[in-house]
Protein backbone atom coordinates (compact mmCIF):
# COMPACT_ATOMS: atom_id res chain seq x y z
CA UNK A 1 0.00 0.00 0.00
CA UNK A 2 2.87 2.46 0.33
CA UNK A 3 4.00 4.02 -2.34
CA UNK A 4 6.68 6.23 -3.40
CA UNK A 5 5.53 8.78 -6.79
CA UNK A 6 8.08 10.94 -8.35
CA UNK A 7 7.38 14.20 -10.33
CA UNK A 8 8.88 16.96 -12.34
CA UNK A 9 11.02 15.19 -15.03
CA UNK A 10 10.92 16.34 -17.82
CA UNK A 11 12.69 17.78 -20.90
CA UNK A 12 15.16 20.91 -20.27
CA UNK A 13 18.35 22.33 -22.06
CA UNK A 14 21.69 22.15 -21.03
CA UNK A 15 22.63 24.66 -18.26
CA UNK A 16 19.04 24.52 -17.36
CA UNK A 17 17.36 23.88 -13.89
CA UNK A 18 14.92 20.70 -13.13
CA UNK A 19 12.89 19.79 -9.83
CA UNK A 20 12.34 16.38 -8.78
CA UNK A 21 9.88 15.59 -6.03
CA UNK A 22 9.10 12.21 -4.49
CA UNK A 23 6.54 11.94 -2.35
CA UNK A 24 5.30 8.86 0.24
CA UNK A 25 2.02 7.97 -0.06
CA UNK A 26 -0.09 5.31 2.16
CA UNK A 27 0.39 3.77 5.83
CA UNK A 28 3.29 5.23 7.01
CA UNK A 29 4.96 4.89 10.20
CA UNK A 30 7.86 6.67 9.79
CA UNK A 31 10.67 7.41 6.84
CA UNK A 32 14.72 7.46 7.25
CA UNK A 33 16.72 7.53 4.71
CA UNK A 34 15.64 8.78 1.53
CA UNK A 35 17.63 8.77 -1.77
CA UNK A 36 17.59 9.44 -5.28
CA UNK A 37 19.23 7.15 -7.75
CA UNK A 38 19.60 6.94 -11.88
CA UNK A 39 20.36 4.38 -14.98
CA UNK A 40 21.06 6.52 -18.29
CA UNK A 41 21.01 4.57 -21.15
CA UNK A 42 23.46 1.49 -21.72
CA UNK A 43 24.34 2.21 -17.71
CA UNK A 44 23.92 0.48 -14.44
CA UNK A 45 21.90 2.67 -11.27
CA UNK A 46 24.05 4.88 -9.46
CA UNK A 47 23.15 6.56 -6.43
CA UNK A 48 22.89 10.08 -7.12
CA UNK A 49 22.21 11.80 -3.25
CA UNK A 50 20.64 10.85 -0.39
CA UNK A 51 19.86 12.35 2.52
CA UNK A 52 18.81 11.36 6.36
CA UNK A 53 16.07 11.98 8.36
CA UNK A 54 17.37 12.38 12.05
CA UNK A 55 20.33 14.34 10.83
CA UNK A 56 19.88 15.44 7.95
CA UNK A 57 22.98 14.50 6.42
CA UNK A 58 23.43 14.79 2.87
CA UNK A 59 25.80 12.54 0.40
CA UNK A 60 26.06 12.82 -3.39
CA UNK A 61 27.95 11.49 -5.89
CA UNK A 62 30.90 13.62 -7.12
CA UNK A 63 29.47 13.94 -10.75
CA UNK A 64 26.50 15.79 -9.55
CA UNK A 65 28.04 17.59 -5.94
CA UNK A 66 27.91 21.12 -6.78
CA UNK A 67 25.07 21.14 -8.68
CA UNK A 68 22.42 19.06 -7.34
CA UNK A 69 20.77 19.61 -3.74
CA UNK A 70 18.35 16.71 -2.44
CA UNK A 71 16.24 17.98 0.81
CA UNK A 72 13.19 16.66 2.62
CA UNK A 73 10.43 17.92 4.02
CA UNK A 74 8.82 15.18 6.58
CA UNK A 75 5.55 16.71 7.87
CA UNK A 76 4.90 15.96 3.31
CA UNK A 77 6.44 12.48 3.44
CA UNK A 78 8.76 14.46 0.10
CA UNK A 79 11.78 14.22 -1.25
CA UNK A 80 13.16 16.52 -3.45
CA UNK A 81 16.03 16.91 -6.20
CA UNK A 82 16.96 20.25 -6.71
CA UNK A 83 19.03 20.05 -10.25
CA UNK A 84 20.82 22.89 -11.92
CA UNK A 85 23.64 23.35 -14.49
CA UNK A 86 22.12 20.26 -16.17
CA UNK A 87 24.50 18.55 -18.23
CA UNK A 88 23.85 15.88 -21.40
CA UNK A 89 25.18 12.97 -19.33
CA UNK A 90 22.70 13.89 -16.63
CA UNK A 91 19.94 12.61 -18.60
CA UNK A 92 18.65 9.33 -17.07
CA UNK A 93 15.79 7.68 -15.55
CA UNK A 94 15.66 9.24 -11.71
CA UNK A 95 14.63 6.80 -8.86
CA UNK A 96 13.24 7.70 -5.43
CA UNK A 97 14.23 5.25 -2.78
CA UNK A 98 13.21 5.93 0.66
CA UNK A 99 13.77 3.45 3.95
CA UNK A 100 10.59 3.34 5.58
CA UNK A 101 8.05 1.42 8.01
CA UNK A 102 4.50 1.12 7.64
CA UNK A 103 4.27 0.61 11.86
CA UNK A 104 6.40 0.54 14.73
CA UNK A 105 6.37 -3.24 15.11
CA UNK A 106 6.93 -4.01 11.68
CA UNK A 107 11.29 -3.23 10.62
CA UNK A 108 12.11 -0.96 7.60
CA UNK A 109 11.53 -1.68 4.20
CA UNK A 110 13.14 -0.26 0.75
CA UNK A 111 10.77 1.18 -1.13
CA UNK A 112 11.41 2.21 -4.83
CA UNK A 113 9.21 4.74 -6.91
CA UNK A 114 8.76 3.90 -10.76
CA UNK A 115 11.33 6.56 -11.81
CA UNK A 116 11.06 9.48 -14.08
CA UNK A 117 12.28 10.75 -17.16
CA UNK A 118 14.95 13.60 -17.25
CA UNK A 119 16.16 14.34 -20.35
CA UNK A 120 18.75 17.05 -20.96
CA UNK A 121 19.25 18.50 -24.57
CA UNK A 122 18.87 21.45 -26.98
Amino acid sequence: QVQLVESGGGLVQPGGSLRLSCAASGSIYSIGTMAWYRQGPGKERELVARIRRVANSKDYADTVKGRFTISRDNAKNTVYLQMNSLKSEDTAVYYCNGVLSTAPWRSDGNYWGQGTQVTVSS
